[in-house]
């Protein structure tokens, strides 16, 4: 019987795996359709794209832009400079305890920087205050008695010298205490810190020992300005007051306002230079104290007064068809050709003169194309 009912079984259709198939095949159909719209959509994008003509532009100048123009007369290359550099120290020989600053950071006129040790300079003070306190007493003593005839006018004037005396003593010493404490000379930025706790600084050289010869450096960032080396074959070409156009070498397309502030009145005879300080007009973070730049030397440019002005713009004698006997131009506008009429005073060999139908700033098609059409897509080479 057990074999008959599972005959029975085999011949019976299993409807779940048939469903299951027509759901795949429906799916496929799906993505199927799904990527050939998307290939159709791509296709047509990238179809219409290419349907953009490519053209050379000309980009319309108005003929009286500027009264004057400026051209470089020479070129050199220096370094950034600071002006205001310090190396900041302590007066005598001591021991460094504290280190309040780091590279980077800003301080100001006066901060504390650091402190050495001042243990002994705090017991001279105390000792040499008193000596003082003792001086007053005795002066204070012989007063009474050179009152009562009791003491000679030589004591009291002893006295009075002992005192005074150990009054100076007693500020030397808390000025040295003061002098623990390094203060900042001007306002400016660390970069470079020198000094740890524990070492030993002094304000000379101590000949290749450990002892340090300062706490840190601090620059100035506004006193930065540009020290360019110039063949004296050219310094004539530089003076006083003279604009310049730097440009760093990290920032090769940013060009920089300056002038020239002084020509240094000494050649270097082993490269045959002059050296010639140049300020520079805008302030800036990205300028930094012994980078790399470039400057060029300005010589302006007037146009004779006596010129009579002309009004319109410039544009290429091929950028104008004539269509029906009137002069045509196209115009580049959203990436589309537009036809404009304009009105010719002045032609020469190579551009005319347009009074109408144009304005400064305006894109043309630097050679007139009839096959582009009024609206057509044109991408600018």
């Amino acid at each position: 019987m057990a074999e008959k009912e599972d005959l029975l079984k085999d011949l019976k259709i299993d409807r779940s795996k048939s469903a299951e198939e027509k759901s795949i095949q429906s799916n496929k159909f799906l993505l199927f359709g799904l990527a050939t719209i998307i290939i159709l959509f791509f296709g047509w994008f990238f179809l219409s794209e290419d349907q953009a003509k490519i053209v050379t532009t000309f980009t319309v100048k108005s003929l009286n832009t500027n009264d004057s123009s400026v051209s470089s007369i020479l070129d050199a290359s220096g370094y950034v400079v600071a002006r205001r550099r310090a190396t900041v120290s302590s007066k005598i020989t001591g021991k460094v305890m504290k280190v309040f600053v780091e590279e980077g950071m800003y301080v100001k006129e006066g901060q504390l920087l650091a402190q050495l040790d001042d243990s002994t300079m705090i017991a001279d003070l105390n000792y040499a205050l008193s000596q003082l306190k003792e001086a007053k007493r005795v002066l204070n003593r012989t007063q009474e008695l050179a009152s009562r005839q009791l003491a000679s006018q030589a004591s009291l004037d002893a006295a009075q010298t002992s005192l005074e005396g150990l009054e100076a003593l007693t500020e030397v010493k808390r000025q040295t205490v003061e002098d623990m404490k390094i203060v900042a000379p001007f306002s400016g930025v660390v970069v470079y810190k020198a000094a740890q706790p524990g070492e030993m600084i002094s304000p000379v050289s101590a000949g290749g020992g450990f002892t340090k010869t300062g706490i840190c450096t601090i620059v100035d960032m506004d006193s930065l300005e540009v020290e360019v080396d110039v063949n004296e074959a050219f310094i004539n070409r530089v003076t006083p007051g003279q604009p310049v156009i730097a440009n760093l070498n990290a920032y090769s397309k940013w060009d920089i306002p300056a002038k020239v502030i002084a020509i240094i009145p000494t050649a270097d005879r082993s490269k045959a230079t002059v050296k010639v300080r140049i300020a520079l007009l805008e302030k800036d973070k990205r300028v930094l104290p012994d980078m790399g730049i470039r400057v060029s030397f300005l010589q302006a440019i007037k146009q004779n007064n006596t010129t009579t002005k002309k009004d319109g713009v410039m544009v290429p004698n091929a950028a104008v068809s004539l269509i029906n006997n009137e002069p045509y131009v196209q115009v580049v506008s959203k990436g589309k050709i537009k036809y404009k009429k304009v009105n010719i005073v002045e032609e020469s060999s190579n551009y005319s003169r347009v009074t109408s139908g144009l304005s400064a700033g305006a894109i043309l098609v630097a050679k007139f194309d009839n096959s582009l059409k009024e609206d057509q897509k044109v991408k600018i080479n």
